[in-house]
């Protein structure tokens, strides 16, 4: 199980001379990207996690990374604060985030074991690991390819498969799908599915609502870097007033506006 809890996060911005509308996060000298985000996601259960664009998304789960230092709130797992222990927070979270950041000029295999040898895993271990997730993600006619030369598609492939090669306890992954085809991104939800079964929580951020329809146990909307809702499907068919997941959604955006 992870909870976070009142999770904050803000910014120094410079001095503006604009009269123009501002977001109403900026004030005194700061834009709070993230001022007051809780939910919880417990073993085997998938979250979604959506927002408008600039809702605060991507500064969340650079937070549960220990990408970012949050102002204020916790991240806990098993009664662990991670925000406390970031040393165990990378230990047990596998993240990806929305760029790839492979090696260009190592190849797909390359990049992963590389990753495997920084978690410590030893080489028996992390054959058998690489060649698993080569079977889970389809990516053995391309693991020898050189990564700057994949496409997009096996590209997300490779980064995912970095992400997960320890096994960690946490998967969280940022908009995962986006840019990939029906094949590659069917590929990828199978396998976001299939964490289901193994007990391990996984958040992942969205704009694909048939996404969180398919996979998701959980879902949680920020708006203006606060959440907004979080339950099940059924709570946010209930509270949006629609069984059309997309009516539902941009009516309680309405709200909070």
């Amino acid at each position: 199980m992870i909870e976070v809890k009142g999770l904050a996060k803000r910014f120094r911005v410079p001095q503006q001379t604009s009269t123009g509308p501002r977001d109403r996060r900026e004030h005194d000298g700061w834009f709070h990207a993230v001022r007051d985000v809780s939910f919880h996601c417990a073993a085997g259960e998938v979250l979604g996690l959506l927002g408008p664009n600039g809702a605060g998304k991507t500064t969340v789960l650079r937070l549960l990374s220990t990408a970012l230092k949050a102002d204020a709130g916790s991240v806990t797992m098993d009664g662990v604060d991670l925000l406390q222990q970031p040393l165990l927070a990378r230990q047990s979270i596998g993240f990806l985030s929305g760029s790839t950041g492979l090696y260009g000029r190592l190849t797909a295999r390359e990049n992963i074991e590389y990753f495997g040898r920084l978690h410590g895993m030893k080489d028996a271990q992390l054959k058998r690991r690489c060649n698993e997730l080569f079977d889970l993600l389809q990516m053995h006619e391309f693991g020898d390819k050189r990564a700057d030369l994949l496409s997009t598609g096996m590209k997300q492939k490779c980064a995912i498969a970095r992400a997960v090669v320890h096994q960690p306890r946490i998967v969280i992954l940022d908009e995962p799908t986006t840019g990939l085809d029906v094949m590659a991104a069917k590929i990828l939800l199978d396998f976001i599915a299939s964490y289901k079964v193994l007990g391990v929580p996984l958040i992942f951020s969205t704009h694909h609502l048939h996404e969180i329809d398919k996979l998701c146990d959980q879902v949680c909307i920020i708006n203006h870097g606060s959440t907004v809702f979080h339950g099940d499907l059924a709570l946010l068919r209930e509270q949006g007033g629609s069984s059309d997941l997309y009516d539902a959604f941009v009516s309680i955006i309405k709200k909070d506006a």
